[in-house]
């Protein structure tokens, strides 16, 4: 094994099941007795639900970007601003263990929400919300899983960097396809080589199919459509808890995943 820990990032187009891959490879690297800081990037929240974190726990959960204060101390800039000028190199060394909840052996950050959108997005919370994830430097024995906000506009603001494999979940149809062509074009230009694909939702006639219109990208696996996901988010449960099988394909991804970074 690396002398150093894992970073990945999971993005893919909204509602292709990217929270419940995070979630699933969360739990995998616990029970392995990795140290796992779960971080939730995503501004529609809800890793902490899937990954099956009690309401009483999520409700003492703070949000990095709704702490106005310390945006502002970090960048020299008033949040939810454009056209200032801010330190684009804000310290952060001290930020992680200060807004972090954990149960189940997992712990969870979360990003929150970035008050300006577009790509090229140069606001006080996208720096500082950068320069975090770039900055969990990882111990042999640590594991960050960041689940990303659906789509490509993270990739803008470059808070896909320094990872050292970034997942991209697709789902059978032609324009999850298109976006996960359109996230491996951003994630290289940003230096991000190690960019896979997981397939989920997938019917057995349906892998013949992503294998040729996936043939741009490794595919580290497929995930079967199961009602029991669906009914684990219904419920509010975690999907560890209630779907047996996917987790046994987690755990083949997860293999598959090390094997491609040379971590076996």
């Amino acid at each position: 094994m690396s002398e150093k820990g894992l970073k990945i990032a999971i993005s893919g187009k909204g509602g292709v099941g990217k929270t419940t891959l995070s979630a699933l490879l969360c739990h995998i690297f616990a029970r392995e007795e990795k140290r796992v800081l779960a971080v939730d990037a995503d501004p529609d929240a809800n890793l902490g639900t899937a990954l099956g974190f009690p309401p009483e726990i999520l409700k003492n959960l703070t949000a990095i970007s709704e702490d106005k204060e310390l945006i502002k101390e970090r960048t020299g800039a008033e949040p939810g601003t454009s056209g200032q000028f801010f330190t684009l190199n804000p310290r952060v060394e001290d930020i992680p263990e200060k807004y972090i909840v954990e149960y189940d052996g997992i712990r969870l950050m979360q990003m929150g929400k970035v008050a300006k959108g577009g790509s090229g997005c140069a606001c006080p919370e996208s720096v500082l919300l950068k320069h975090l994830l770039r900055h969990l430097v990882l111990k042999a024995e640590d594991t960050v899983v960041v689940d990303m906000e659906a789509g490509l506009e993270h990739l803008g603001r470059g808070t896909a960097a320094g990872v050292d494999a970034f997942i991209v979940v697709v789902e059978p149809g032609k324009r999850s396809f298109q976006t996960a062509q359109a996230i491996v074009a951003l994630a290289r230009d940003l230096g991000v080589t190690r960019v896979f694909a997981v397939a989920n939702k997938v019917r057995p006639e349906d892998e013949a199919i992503i294998r040729r219109d996936l043939d741009f990208m490794p595919i580290l696996g497929f995930i079967p459509y199961d009602q029991a996901v669906i009914a684990a988010d219904l419920s509010g449960l975690s999907v560890v808890k209630q779907a047996p099988e996917i987790v046994a394909k987690a755990y083949e991804i997860k293999n598959r995943l090390l094997e491609e970074l040379g971590r076996v």
